[in-house]
């Protein structure tokens, strides 16, 4: 395959054949090249223009195996919505082997929407345009704010027709990804009592993502503490910006802190706690608000495996597994807190910024404030800006919100050596746009019924600057209007 060369080096393959099934991908008719990643590629020392290539997408689709690449569906299990279903695993998935890249770290590639797998049941293991494009454009935006997350290297359209209740125009989503191991894979052998997998999972687990625990007298304790504070700040950072996954089930709960599954995810326009997006969700088990007691039970479920490993007296183990549980709430108040510091220009303690950015939420939600526009904004009121008002505006009125402002005004002044540093710090940390939701789902629309991929690449263009200031009237900076308003959101499987 000419000069494009994937460097594998693949650790997972290596592990017992019932961690997973080896196979092919399926191939497809015409694959077409829709977007390639171009700085993740070169991250992962291969050539874009070279993966752009005709070569480079028989790749990309699963059509050619590159040399070195041992392909398998990975096997886990999974909660969904609170029910355990014990076998679930890469049903449209197929990971291709791994790669060390440019910055030392082990990163998988996986191609997603390539075909059947054992872990099917029943499903044709294609993805649908639309989720593929959602997940590459959300995905490389949370990359650019910073947040924890799998990255889409391409996309290719498929040439062939995905059944779902329409018929669709399929692709494939080649994923990236610091490992795809997720508390639905230790869930997997946990069920099936199988103490020995569970072992090497977690020396696996560690040795790939927390090198500097290695030697830990007790690593299946170690472990949970890791992950615990890997996701505790992961799901802070959604939450500092408004970001609703919609879908946070163990098999969508990874052990690397990473980001996965962009599903029906979504960002709030105007700020409601309760925000629930996905079709799905009926009882709003992952509403915006609830996501971190969601993250706690994801986590029990996790130390619940751990257990025999911990300690082989139960009773010992599940106090210690316990205890560690019982810290969340605390670490993750003081992530939130941390996070919410940055996006008012304060350094202040984490519980003092908390407080003072759960008295704004709700003045938000009360006169329906847009989220981000109104942390953007702050930039605006701190200077004093009274001939625009763009934050207080978000209000509805000035008065509405003037107490809160001279409380936060005061703090920004004392805690800042002068209010061009305060500006600066707000707009570092408060993007001006965000991957609204009528955004996405118009650039969507435009290929899977009309094969334009023009305001897919127009959208990416703009969302690689999200700090960069717009005018006020920018279709990509303001709010969703009544009727362009997308309130719930799809999986596509």
């Amino acid at each position: 395959m000419g000069n494009l060369q994937f460097e594998f080096d693949n650790s997972y393959a290596k592990l017992p054949e019932r961690f997973y099934t080896r196979i092919i991908p399926t191939k497809v008719k015409k694959p077409g090249l829709v977007i390639i990643n171009e700085p993740l590629a070169n991250s992962l020392a291969l050539n874009p223009d070279t993966l752009g290539s005709e070569m480079g997408a028989e790749i990309l689709a699963g059509n050619h195996v590159p040399d070195g690449a041992e392909p398998l569906a990975m096997a886990y299990a999974g909660h969904q919505f609170g029910g355990f279903v014990p076998q679930l695993g890469d049903g449209r998935a197929i990971l291709l082997g791994e790669i060390i890249d440019c910055y030392g770290a082990r990163q998988d590639i996986h191609l997603k929407g390539a075909g059947r797998t054992p872990y099917s049941r029943g499903g044709d293991g294609r993805a649908p345009l639309g989720p593929v494009l959602r997940e590459y454009i959300v995905s490389s935006f949370m990359n650019l704010l910073s947040i924890p997350t799998t990255r889409s290297l391409a996309v290719v359209t498929t040439g062939e027709e995905v059944f779902r209740e329409n018929v669709l125009p399929g692709a494939i989503l080649t994923r990236v990804a610091e490992s795809h191991l997720r508390i639905g894979t230790f869930e997997y052998f946990a069920v099936r009592r199988d103490l020995e997998a569970l072992k090497i999972l977690t020396m696996f687990a560690i040795e790939r993502h927390f090198p500097g625990t290695v030697g830990d007298s007790n690593p299946a304790k170690t472990l949970l503490e890791c992950v615990l504070k890997r996701q505790s700040a992961l799901v802070a950072k959604w939450m500092s910006v408004g970001f609703v996954h919609g879908v946070m089930n163990t098999d969508n709960t990874t052990i690397s802190g990473e980001t996965i599954d962009y599903g029906p995810c979504a960002f709030i326009d105007t700020y409601q706690s309760d925000k629930v997006f996905s079709s799905i969700d009926h009882a709003g088990r992952y509403a915006f608000k609830n996501q971190p007691d969601v993250l706690q039970w994801n986590l029990t479920q996790l130390a619940q495996c751990l257990l025999p490993l911990i300690d082989e007296r139960t009773d010992r183990a599940v106090s210690i597994a316990r205890e560690i549980i019982s810290r969340f709430p605390e670490i993750f108040a003081e992530d939130l807190g941390r996070e919410f510091a940055k996006k008012l220009g304060l350094s202040c303690d984490p519980a003092a910024a908390l407080r003072i950015a759960l008295e704004l939420l709700e003045l938000m939600s009360d006169h329906s404030a847009d989220f981000t526009l109104t942390f953007r904004y702050l930039v605006d009121a701190v200077l004093g800006d009274e001939t625009t008002g763009l934050f207080e505006q978000q209000f509805g009125q000035p008065a509405a919100v003037s107490e809160w402002l001279t409380k936060w005004l005061s703090l920004v002044t004392l805690e800042n050596d002068s209010l061009v540093t305060a500006k600066k710090k707000l707009l570092a940390a408060n993007p001006a746009i965000v991957a609204r939701n009528h955004l996405v789902e118009e650039v969507i629309r435009a290929a899977e019924e009309n094969g334009d991929f023009s305001r897919f690449h127009h959208l990416m263009a703009e969302l690689a600057e999200p700090f960069k200031e717009r005018p006020d009237q920018s279709k990509y900076a303001r709010p969703p209007s009544q009727t362009e308003e997308v309130t719930m959101t799809f999986c596509g499987t």
